[in-house]
């Protein structure tokens, strides 16, 4: 579940986050109707087979639920090619380790015709030969996005601006960085398919085993 309340249909006044309501659960549904899971495949609420609750936890802030949507419209007027655009939203979906933005994204990577090699090249881009030279410039900004935090390296730089637009690198710099953001909302609050336990966890001695000094063996004293 995630970490948040979800807000029922009937608490909902704000007629934009209704209208979202209804294109994504149904006209009139409430998502948090138990036979509304019941009734799609695998128990997903949404029309495109996601737990839906991205919506219902954002609903709880209308006003972020507002900027968060008008994010989404950047796409309607972006010069960038859609597929380069995905290329860096999955990109760093993976990175930031959401399995929701990177599920999401290859889907859609896929429905804008990107080739299965690609898309399961996508963890290992640095020594894959799928990629053309500008979607490896693309990837490689992402990571510094990403992991280091927007150092970006000249010679990347100098790769994207042989092929694209200012316009186009300020769209690419800005959805990718939003997307970095909404993944790490998603792990944070635990939303969609990034409703998982933690990894990470100490294995511990079992019960009745003597315990030596782990410093002093590996110090071999």
């Amino acid at each position: 579940m995630p970490r948040l309340r979800e807000i029922p249909r009937a608490e909902v006044t704000d007629e934009q986050i209704l209208f979202f309501y209804d294109r994504l659960f149904g006209a009139g549904v409430d998502p948090l109707d138990p036979d509304v899971a019941a009734a799609q495949p695998g128990g997903n609420r949404t029309i495109h087979g996601t737990p839906g609750d991205w919506w219902t936890v954002f609903a709880q802030a209308p006003q972020v639920f507002s900027h968060a949507v008008r994010g989404f419209a950047l796409y309607r007027n972006a010069s960038l090619d859609p597929l380069l655009r995905e290329l860096g939203q999955a990109r760093a979906g993976y990175a930031r380790g959401s399995q929701f933005v990177f599920s999401q994204h290859c889907k859609q990577m896929r429905s804008l015709g990107m080739s299965e090699d690609k898309i399961a090249a996508l963890p290992s881009w640095q020594i894959s030969d799928a990629f053309s030279r500008l979607e490896r410039a693309v990837l490689a900004y992402t990571d510094a996005l990403v992991y280091d935090g927007g150092r970006v390296p000249d010679e990347v730089f100098a790769v994207l601006k042989e092929s694209l637009s200012d316009r186009e690198i300020m769209e690419l710099t800005y959805i990718t960085c939003m997307y970095d953001m909404h993944a790490t909302i998603c792990r944070a609050l635990r939303l969609e398919f990034d409703d998982r336990p933690e990894l990470i966890e100490e294995v511990r001695v079992p019960d009745g085993a003597a315990v030596a000094d782990l410093s002093a063996d590996l110090a071999g004293e």
